[in-house]
């Protein structure tokens, strides 16, 4: 915890959450808590599994370690869980961004390069909800935009089904739910960029989009490494008009087989693409991430934002003791 604690200048971060979210403001008394106490406290939740809020409460509670990485005295108590429910509200996606290059920029200064090269890729996400049919889900957004139901405060009801999912069939096999398009640094496995959408959006769609979210630094991003479904012309073009070196694989077309050449190409351009299956091998192991936690896209792209902040700060820490022994 010590070493975590050291390795992030945390003012430089603390100034950020201060320019989105003012302590003190809230109605519901969530204000009262610091903002860098509770970033730091859903840090912790990702570094050490712990799926609910109520548990992240409990753990706080009994945890020396945790307390002292909180700046908390011992007598002191967790901020309650739903206080960690609206600090997830409280905080945009530009918020989130700017935390998430200012980590990078810390391990950039002290010699980790990370735009020599990136890999883009994109997984499929259960949903939070149980499947429904292309039916149902459009009758269920037609019932939530017809509500008129209040709860004993005079609010209309919360509603907690997932609509933003949708289906898509890969591999011959339906899938309900999301997809996670990503951008990884193909030295340090850094993760520097995240979106969240439909399942049946197409990835290619994508890489534009992670390219230019990917670059947190001065520095010019070298090369794109992609597989062949990112494959076509606007990617093709997107990459040489903004002078990236392109390392999208070849595929097949209906004219024409692919070259022994091409084949050669491909093979040596998956050695580099291998890091960003990585990423979500071990984000699908530690942080249960092929499956939603929440019910709408943007709760849950908090919240791969949150893992994007975790998993970085223990990269970086992970290479630098490395790089020290």
């Amino acid at each position: 915890m010590e070493r975590l604690d050291k390795a992030i200048n945390w003012k430089k971060i603390e100034s950020i959450l201060l320019s989105h979210y003012i302590p003190g403001t809230s109605s519901e008394g969530a204000g009262a808590y610091h903002p860098m106490l509770l970033y730091k406290c859903l840090l912790l939740q990702k570094w050490f599994r712990i799926s609910s809020d109520p548990e992240l409460e409990n753990q706080i509670n009994d945890s020396l370690s945790f307390k002292k990485f909180l700046r908390l005295s011992f007598e002191t108590p967790s901020p309650d869980h739903t206080t960690f429910s609206r600090f997830r509200k409280s905080l945009s996606k530009e918020a989130m961004d700017q935390i998430n290059s200012k980590i990078l920029r810390q391990f950039a200064s002290q010699g980790l390069t990370i735009n020599e090269g990136i890999a883009v890729d994109a997984r499929l996400v259960k949903s939070a909800s149980s499947p429904l049919s292309k039916d149902q889900i459009k009758e269920a957004r037609t019932d939530k935009e017809n509500s008129e139901k209040l709860d004993k405060n005079g609010n209309h009801l919360k509603f907690s089904r997932d609509l933003e999912s949708d289906w898509i069939v890969k591999n011959d096999k339906p899938h309900y739910g999301l997809k996670e398009h990503a951008s990884v640094d193909v030295n340090h496995g850094f993760i520097l960029a995240s979106a969240l959408t439909p399942a049946s959006v197409n990835d290619t769609n994508y890489l534009q989009y992670c390219t230019l979210y990917s670059r947190h630094t001065k520095q010019s991003i070298i090369k794109v490494y992609a597989d062949k479904g990112y494959a076509g012309k606007p990617n093709r073009t997107f990459l040489s008009m903004n002078k990236i070196a392109d390392g999208i694989m070849k595929k097949n077309s209906t004219t024409a087989k692919l070259t022994s050449v091409e084949k050669d190409r491909n093979k040596g351009l998956s050695k580099y693409r291998y890091i960003v299956e990585q990423y979500f091998g071990i984000s699908h192991l530690n942080d249960g991430a092929q499956r939603a936690r929440f019910t709408t896209i943007a709760k849950n792209s908090f919240d791969c934002r949150m893992r994007q902040a975790a998993y970085n700060i223990a990269k970086g820490l992970k290479i630098l003791a490395k790089s020290a022994a």
